[in-house]
């Protein structure tokens, strides 16, 4: 007989070095009494399909994924289904692996940012929104935008691969009406000046050395600026838009509202609240403020 092993969960991305979502989710399984534990799976592109291959193996201990940069695109082809949401993002962030082996993709990008949206009391509907970066996080975020009831008067994506943001757009726009997304060639092109929100959907801002894309003149006092970046916790755009009276907001609670629901999909049930306000309050000792 095989030697049994400890239930695993973990994170697929590259690099992995800034990650907190195994304080989250080990303080989850710590609080709730599960033998599991929440791991980090460091790996390039080329890696990516012998490991997917290896979690469809019967004595694999994995049994659930979360997804982040470079890889949300990439592993699709590894899932035997999607949810509706993921599919039309074409993009995700979870994996559950079901007991028969059947791996499962399902997006919580979208439905957190959007809560942390809603608990920062920013209304989508009707608001300018400069996006930069056109990677799977900026797919969610867009989806969850153009599928409200209220959506905003205009969403402006830039990125520096112009083919990339493009076809971004083109796919989204076969599945959902898209007709306030726009996407521009420049970064001026956003008219930054004229948003309501400022979204930093690229991994600018983790290293110290990166630059800011963004002028600080541009930002002002009736704006939001969100960067998803959440460690360092204080981003150069966001001490800018601080400095120019702007609301600042970094992507530590999307982190926690994203990772909640992942935690549920692989679960198949509700996080009780006691659980959820200690996997953010770990959260928050662990970032760097």
């Amino acid at each position: 007989m095989p030697e049994v092993l400890k239930s695993t969960y973990g994170l697929v991305g590259y690099p992995l070095g800034h990650s907190l979502s195994p304080v989250m989710h080990n303080t989850a399984f710590a609080e709730l009494g599960v033998d599991a534990v929440y791991q980090l799976f460091p790996m390039t592109k080329e890696e990516l399909a012998p490991f997917f291959a290896s979690l469809k193996t019967p004595y694999s201990p994995v049994f659930g994924l979360n997804v982040t940069v470079p890889h949300k695109e990439a592993v699709i082809p590894f899932m035997d289904t999607m949810s509706p949401f993921a599919h039309k993002v074409g993009a995700l962030n979870t994996v559950v692996i079901t007991p028969d082996r059947k791996l499962v993709g399902h997006n919580t990008d979208g439905p957190g940012f959007l809560a942390h949206l809603t608990e920062e009391g920013f209304d989508p509907a009707g608001k300018r929104i400069a996006i930069l970066g056109a990677g799977g996080a900026s797919r969610a975020l867009i989806t969850v935008l153009c599928l409200l009831p209220a959506r905003p008067h205009a969403i402006k994506v830039f990125d520096v691969d112009q083919e990339r943001a493009g076809t971004l757009v083109r796919d989204l726009s076969s599945r959902m009406d898209t007709a306030c997304v726009e996407v521009v060639a420049q970064i001026d092109d956003l008219h930054i000046e004229l948003a309501d929100l400022l979204i930093n959907a690229t991994p600018i801002g983790m290293k110290p050395g990166d630059p800011c894309l963004v002028q600080e003149t541009l930002l002002h006092p009736h704006m939001m600026v969100y960067d998803l970046v959440y460690n360092p916790a204080e981003t150069k755009l966001l001490a800018m838009a601080r400095r120019r009276g702007a609301k600042a907001v970094n992507g530590l609670k999307m982190l926690y509202y994203q990772g909640v629901l992942a935690f549920q999909h692989w679960a198949e049930t509700q996080i009780p609240d006691k659980v959820k306000s200690r996997m953010w309050e770990e959260l928050q000792k662990a970032s760097i403020y």
